[in-house]
């Protein structure tokens, strides 16, 4: 989608994909974060999720992945500007299946005319419709050629 083919008000939804204990052993060995809640399941038997969660960020990670391929970023994603408000609100466990909703905030034009801001709120959802994390993106995309 090109910025103008965004409005304020406007939801994307994008394909599901579930989490798997390989996506989040093989996000440890990528980004190095060995922390026992994410590898140790005889430690996370004592803590409140009983096994162990996804990290946060292969969350984000999977859930942009999710919105290239709903086709929205294709050829027109410029650059991920800002990440705000953030909220981790729910656990990601092995099973999980989730899809994202992105609803749009705001769009400006930028002072290069070729492109422009698009401001969404996004909301990562499970399986049974709960959302596991929220926040606002600012995402600059193509302007469509003159």
């Amino acid at each position: 989608m090109y910025w103008e083919d965004f409005s304020v008000g406007m939801i994307i939804t994008t394909p599901a994909r579930t989490i798997t204990s390989t996506d989040i052993v093989n996000f440890a060995c990528l980004s190095g974060d060995f922390n026992e809640v994410h590898t140790n399941w005889e430690y996370c038997k004592n803590t409140p999720f009983g096994e162990p969660i996804a990290h946060g960020p292969l969350v984000y990670a999977v859930m942009g992945g999710l919105q290239y391929a709903s086709g929205v970023n294709r050829n027109t994603l410029l650059a991920l500007l800002q990440v705000d408000k953030w909220r981790m609100l729910e656990p990601v466990k092995h099973g999980d299946t989730l899809h994202a909703e992105a609803t749009v905030l705001e769009t400006k034009p930028s002072k290069k005319t070729d492109r422009g801001v698009v401001k969404l709120h996004r909301k990562f959802v499970r399986q049974d419709g709960v959302v596991v994390q929220e926040m606002e993106v600012s995402i600059l995309y193509r302007r469509k050629p003159q």
